[in-house]
């Protein structure tokens, strides 16, 4: 199913039955009193986190959701039936905003539930009314409408380790290899237009689009792709050995982190150079000297190690069970 970050719905609860006006009808009782039942009530609205960062793709297409009313009071003193309530399910990690009124909810536990609108109250019947002074009251009061509200729903992923870094450093092509994903990989940038997700002995990773200058105003998507760093407890910094200037590279995606602000800048981070089997030994220790002195916590790597890729397996383990998210 494809992947959707952001939704706009339009939500409402269901509305209250309405109260009816009936009056008792039974043999050798001419002038039976009141009867009229009360109005169900009108289905809630919740939203409900689940662990597929696909869900939103369901709600493509669809612009308005609604929970069933409830039911009209009957005769013989019988309530109308309550409306079902309405379970949007939105992906861990979601950021709900109603703009109606302003109010914010924050989805990041699996099967975490929020009500989000109530359901109209139902009328109340004619027998409602009655009183010693009003035995035969001849009115009813209709079911309260339900709330409404325009809802945009944002996804945050919430993930262990996250690898960033300039696009095509090879953060796919290492996701394949640490996980079983299969994110699509090419010789040529922008090959990941969405976030890919895997698993490492219980950790979770996310494969983050490739960020450039001037992501952080929203250029070739960044802040779409930045947001989802901000529930990251490990950053992994992918820098390919390809770079002329590898610290150049590594400062790029730095400053946009710093620039996108959220504390995306101040989460804990290792560096990874990449694809050092298309360089020599001295060029492999030259720019791993020159990315060591703005970070020590360097690994070097190449999906055709196998030696490096347990090394960097260790230090993904150990780093993100450290780290807190901020």
């Amino acid at each position: 199913m494809a992947f959707i970050d952001e939704l706009t719905l339009e939500l409402k609860a269901g509305d209250g039955g309405d109260g009816v006006v009936r009056w008792r009808r039974e043999k050798f009782v001419p002038k039976g009193g009141p009867a009229g039942g009360n109005g169900g009530q009108g289905g809630d609205v919740y939203l409900e986190a689940v662990s597929d960062i696909t869900m939103l793709a369901r709600y493509k297409g669809k612009k308005r959701l609604v929970a069933a009313d409830g039911g009209d009071g009957g005769s013989a003193q019988k309530h109308g039936q309550n409306g079902a309530d309405l379970v949007v399910q939105v992906p861990v990690g979601s950021f709900v905003r109603n703009q109606n009124t302003t109010q914010e909810f924050d989805l990041t536990n699996k099967e975490q539930r929020l009500l989000v609108l109530r359901g109209g109250r139902g009328g109340r019947g004619n027998v409602a009314f009655k009183s010693p002074t009003r035995t035969a009251p001849d009115f009813s009061t209709d079911g309260q409408p339900g709330q409404a509200g325009t809802f945009v729903i944002e996804l945050r992923l919430v993930v262990d380790v996250g690898l960033i870094g300039l696009p095509n450093a090879g953060k796919s092509s290492l996701l394949n290899e640490l996980t079983a994903a299969r994110a699509k990989i090419g010789a040529y940038p922008f090959t990941t237009l969405e976030p890919n997700l895997g698993m490492l002995d219980g950790l979770i990773l996310a494969d983050i689009p490739g960020l450039i200058e001037g992501a952080a105003r929203g250029k070739g998507l960044g802040t779409k792709f930045l947001r989802h760093i901000e529930r990251t407890r490990l950053l992994a910094h992918c820098v390919s050995i390809e770079h002329q200037n590898v610290r150049q590279a590594y400062h790029t995606v730095r400053r946009e982190l710093r620039a996108y602000g959220r504390g995306l800048d101040q989460k804990s981070e290792i560096i990874i150079l990449t694809k050092t089997d298309l360089a020599t030994t001295e060029q492999v220790v030259t720019a791993g000297r020159a990315l060591a002195a703005v970070n020590p916590r360097i690994l070097t790597c190449s999906i055709h190690d196998h030696e490096s890729l347990l090394a960097l397996t260790t230090e993904l383990q150990r780093g993100a069970r450290s780290s807190v998210r901020l």
